[in-house]
């Protein structure tokens, strides 16, 4: 009963969502008719939505402890920068592609362990100690790539967006395959229930006996290896990479991760709600621009909903 009682908010969030899918869908065929079911909409759809959600998937798991990690699409520029830089030095060599994946990786433990050891350790806030490093890893990038776009990749990593298995993209595959994961990850191992104990009450959860520190550090090493994830589909889809892909993902990913129903205050939130806020926020970005709405004004709006929603949940708590 108890289990039933702690996921009956997210399951009213999901049958919501499922309604707005609904509506959306609808309301988009009335005014865009063929248009918006077409083809090449749902192709342009299926090759935003897996690098957003990695991006949002990344967002996600740190509020769920309460935290956010605003550094999440930097460190993605950052690892996206280092495996190219590998990778044009080193063409069609298997050897240099392998160390370029590592080299990410790499990049991508540091700048987790470097946020959490901030949070856990210093005790400097989340939302502080990612503003620092997102600027500081942004200005890093910057700095030793001039702003320069780093171009030509080999045909393994162009495959992620370029290939299909049964009629479905790879890139998509691959972003259910890691929310699936992830998901299994959060419901069913001790280390996702600690992620959601900490966000409900991190002072019970150490006196419970659990390390808060550890599992700091373990959810934004794993929100900077998501990044990871997103800045390998950046760079099947652009075929380059650069310092400042993926800057307008920001407030997205914090919205999909609240519209998700994920409290900004951490402790609730599931996978399934937060992949259904994305598509929810693709369906919705990609029929406003077929109807010729600037994307300035969506960048406005989505800002605007996310106070919004934010407002009502507060005012219903």
């Amino acid at each position: 009963m108890t289990t039933l009682t702690r996921f009956l908010p997210g399951d009213r969030i999901i049958r919501l969502q499922l309604l707005i899918i609904l509506a959306v869908a609808l309301l988009f065929s009335f005014t865009l008719g063929g248009q918006f079911f077409s083809l090449g909409n749902f192709q342009s759809i299926s090759s935003q939505l897996p690098i957003l959600g990695m991006l949002a998937l990344g967002m996600g798991i740190t509020m769920l402890t309460g935290g956010i990690n605003l550094s999440v699409i930097a460190g993605a520029n950052a690892c996206s920068l280092v495996m190219a830089a590998i990778l044009v030095a080193h063409p069609d060599q298997p050897v240099y592609f392998l160390l370029a994946m590592l080299a990410g990786l790499g990049v991508a433990l540091v700048i987790g362990t470097l946020n959490g050891a901030l949070i856990a350790y210093i005790g400097v806030s989340p939302i502080l100690a990612t503003l620092g490093t997102m600027t500081l890893i942004a200005g890093l990038n910057i700095l030793l790539t001039s702003g320069a776009v780093i171009s030509g990749f080999p045909s393994a990593i162009q495959y992620l967006s370029n290939g299909s298995l049964l009629g479905i993209p790879v890139a998509l595959l691959l972003f259910l395959l890691v929310a699936l994961l992830l998901w299994v990850l959060l419901e069913h191992t001790t280390l996702g229930r600690s992620f959601y104990l900490m966000g409900s009450n991190e002072q019970a959860t150490r006196f419970s006996g659990i390390n808060t520190h550890k599992v700091t550090i373990a959810v934004y090493v794993l929100s900077a290896l998501l990044g990871w994830g997103a800045a390998l589909l950046m760079m099947s889809k652009f075929n380059s990479a650069k310092a400042g892909y993926g800057d307008s993902y920001l407030l997205v990913t914090i919205l999909a991760s609240v519209l998700g129903g994920i409290n900004p205050d951490g402790g609730f939130g599931r996978v399934l709600g937060l992949v259904l806020a994305l598509i929810v926020l693709q369906m919705l970005e990609s029929g406003l621009n077929l109807m010729g709405v600037s994307s300035y004004l969506t960048m406005a709006l989505w800002g605007g909903v996310l106070i919004l929603f934010i407002a009502l949940q507060n005012r219903k708590s």
